[in-house]
């Protein structure tokens, strides 16, 4: 990701670091195991998807589509709701089986290819996408499409991760004629995996104080049977209960996600079962889950010994890059961290350990 796409925090770390410095992170092997495929297209892409776009078919009108580019490149970090608002102008910009597959391969080139200097952003991406049935494009079409472009790569540089988004219905009884359901998108990944597709998890995500968690048991033991891993967005604000985030933990999932209001009782049943967490620093900074740098839970992971991995979440939002969130390791505080070249090393390290391709092996 070219540096005039990062800002706010990563900017101001990455900005700090020397050359030798930057050239010692970016040529670190590392992964990249938490990031969404619609909130990490490139604004370029975007833009050059909305020249094509086809009007007729009435998802937006011109001025709902332009409008909603305009919030993508002009949003204030500090205004982060509005960014998310226009994510219909993405979803519609991404609506057919050419444009999908234009933008997931612009993403997949954003962290996979090499760059100006020689290296990729990451040695190897496990990218996560929810399959969004629409008028154009249905579910199996969706997946195969971006399936077709994750699997260009090799098998140890690129693999999909099937998102379940809380606000789902379980069933089709439930559903009532919903667009896809829970259990649609364990039997897609559970096909998928048995046919050789590059599938290899399951993730929940979405709106953190949706659904009723103690529904999904028998789809998450479904797809942990055919050997899917499991990684789970958890204890994402403070609203989010403690039973909510215990029934989520009682799935004994491989990962999870920011995992950033976690109780004593819940920390204690990660730390015992030693569940990597994937952790994006400026998703939390940006969004204020974390109120600085230097308060954020990455220190009590570091303490002790626990396996993480840093990620990115979103890129475009968080107008960031692996490189620039590796930098707020690297850097001298305020701007970073702090740490030293071998600690960001083994947590760079760690990411590899702790992928779900390494987990198959």
């Amino acid at each position: 990701m070219p540096s005039s796409t990062i800002a706010g925090p990563a900017l101001a770390a990455l900005s700090s670091l020397t050359p030798n410095q930057l050239i010692f992170i970016k040529s670190l092997p590392k992964a990249e195991l938490h990031a969404h495929l619609n909130g990490c297209v490139p604004l370029s892409v975007l833009h050059q998807l909305a020249e094509t776009y086809d009007f007729s078919k009435n998802l937006l009108s011109r001025e709902e589509i332009l409008s909603g580019l305009q919030t993508l490149e002009n949003f204030s970090l500090d205004d982060i709701h509005s960014f998310f608002g226009a994510f219909r102008v993405i979803y519609a910009l991404i609506s057919t089986r050419e444009a999908l597959a234009t933008a997931t391969r612009a993403v997949l080139a954003q962290f996979l290819d090499d760059s100006s200097n020689g290296f990729p952003e990451c040695t190897y991406l496990e990218l996560r996408t929810t399959p969004r049935p629409i008028e154009m494009l249905s579910a199996t079409e969706y997946l195969d499409t971006v399936l077709k472009e994750v699997e260009k790569y090799p098998s140890n540089r690129a693999a999909l991760i099937l998102s379940l988004d809380r606000r789902m219905p379980v069933n089709d009884d439930e559903g009532k004629g919903a667009a896809i359901t829970v259990g649609e998108v364990i039997d897609h990944a559970i096909r998928l995996k048995k046919e050789g597709r590059r599938v290899v998890g399951v993730d929940l995500c979405g709106d953190p104080l949706a659904g009723d968690m103690s529904l999904l048991e028998p789809f998450i033991t479904k797809a942990q049977a055919t050997g899917l891993r499991i990684t789970l967005h958890i204890a994402e604000t403070t609203q989010n209960s403690a039973s909510d985030t215990l029934q989520l933990l009682a799935y004994s999932p491989s990962r999870l996600g920011h995992a950033t209001f976690l109780n004593e009782e819940a920390k204690e049943i990660v730390l015992k079962q030693s569940i990597a967490v994937e952790l994006c620093l400026s998703s939390n900074i940006i969004c204020k889950t974390v109120p600085s740098l230097s308060s954020h839970h990455i220190g009590y992971y570091l303490e002790r010994n626990h396996p993480i991995a840093v990620c990115t979440d979103d890129t475009l939002p968080f107008r960031t890059s692996l490189t620039a969130e590796y930098a707020l390791l690297l850097a001298s505080p305020p701007l970073g961290l702090g740490l030293s070249q071998t600690e960001v090393e083994k947590i760079a390290r760690n990411s590899l350990e702790v992928a779900f391709l390494r987990m198959e092996t």
